[in-house]
C-alpha cells in the first residue's frame, strides 16, 4: 500500500511538472509579435550595405504602445543612427504589454 502511495504521489509530481513547464509559450509570444513589427518598420528602406550588418536593440513601449529605443549595440554608427529613426516613437499592436517593460531584439540588416 506504501509503495502505491509513493507512485501516486510521484506520478502527481511529473504531470504538474510537465503542464508548468508549457506556460513559457505565452510569455514569448508578444516578443515574436514586437520582432514581426519591427522587422516591417525596418524593411521599407534606402540603407544601402554592402555586408550583412546586425544590432541588437534594447527598447520599451511607453503608454501609448509607442517604442523608445534605449540603445542599439552594433559595430556600424550608420546602422545604430538608422535603426533609432526608424523605430524611435512608432506605434505597435501589442495587446498584452507592460508599459517599462525592457525589450531586446536582434535586427540584422542585409544587402
Amino acid at each position: 500500500m506504501r509503495k502505491l502511495s509513493l507512485v501516486f504521489v510521484s506520478a502527481l509530481l511529473l504531470l504538474s511538472g510537465s503542464v508548468l513547464a508549457n506556460d513559457k509559450k505565452k510569455s514569448d509570444e508578444p516578443t515574436k509579435k514586437l520582432s514581426t513589427q519591427i522587422a516591417t518598420l525596418l524593411s521599407n528602406s534606402s540603407l544601402i550595405v554592402e555586408d550583412d550588418l546586425t544590432a541588437n536593440v534594447l527598447f520599451t513601449l511607453n503608454e501609448d504602445r509607442e517604442i523608445v529605443v534605449l540603445s542599439v549595440t552594433t559595430n556600424s554608427e550608420i546602422v545604430e543612427q538608422f535603426v533609432k529613426s526608424k523605430l524611435n516613437y512608432q506605434k505597435v499592436s501589442l495587446e498584452d504589454y507592460r508599459e517599462g517593460r525592457t525589450y531586446t531584439v536582434p535586427v540584422r540588416i542585409t544587402e
